[in-house]
C-alpha cells in the first residue's frame, strides 16, 4: 500500500494515510483522548469496554461478576453488584489511559518492592484512583 491511501465515499473522495496497526500503542492516548469512551456503568458495557481495552482480563471480568450475582442473590442485596461496576468503572476509567495505567503500575510496583519509602507513591496512587472515580462518575 502506498505513503496514502486514495478512498472513494459514497459522497466525495478523501485521501487519508494508512492505518495504524491494531495495537494499544497505535491507540490514542494523552492529549489526543482515552482508548474508548467511558461506558455506561452497566456489566455488559463494562464486559465490552474490558474487552477492548484488557481482553486478557475479561475472565476475571467474568467470575468477578459471577461472584458479585451469586453472593447478592444469597444475600438479597444489590451492594456486591455496586461493588462489582465500582471496581470494573474503575478499571476502565484507568486503563483507558494507557500513560495513566502504566503511571499506576509502576507505583504499585514500587509499593510492591518496598525497597524506598512509598508514602509518595501511594498519595499518586490514591490520585489516580480518586480522578478514575470522578471519570466514572462514582
Amino acid at each position: 500500500m502506498s505513503p496514502t491511501t486514495t478512498r472513494r465515499c459514497r459522497y466525495r473522495t478523501k485521501t487519508e494515510p494508512p492505518a495504524p496497526e491494531a495495537t494499544v500503542s497505535a491507540q490514542p492516548n494523552g492529549p489526543y483522548g482515552p482508548l474508548i469512551p467511558m461506558p455506561e456503568l452497566t456489566p455488559d458495557a463494562l464486559r465490552n469496554a474490558v474487552s477492548r481495552i484488557a481482553p486478557s482480563r475479561v475472565p476475571a471480568l467474568t467470575q468477578h461478576l459471577f461472584e458479585a450475582t451469586t453472593n447478592a442473590q444469597q444475600t438479597q442485596s444489590l451492594a456486591p453488584l455496586r461493588a462489582f461496576v465500582h471496581s470494573w468503572a474503575v478499571f476502565v476509567a484507568i486503563e483507558r489511559h494507557p500513560e495513566r495505567a502504566a503511571q499506576l503500575r509502576e507505583l504499585e510496583r514500587i509499593v510492591d518492592a518496598g525497597e524506598q519509602d512509598p508514602t509518595d507513591a501511594i498519595t499518586k496512587i490514591r490520585r489516580i484512583r480518586e480522578a478514575a472515580e470522578a471519570e466514572a462518575g462514582l
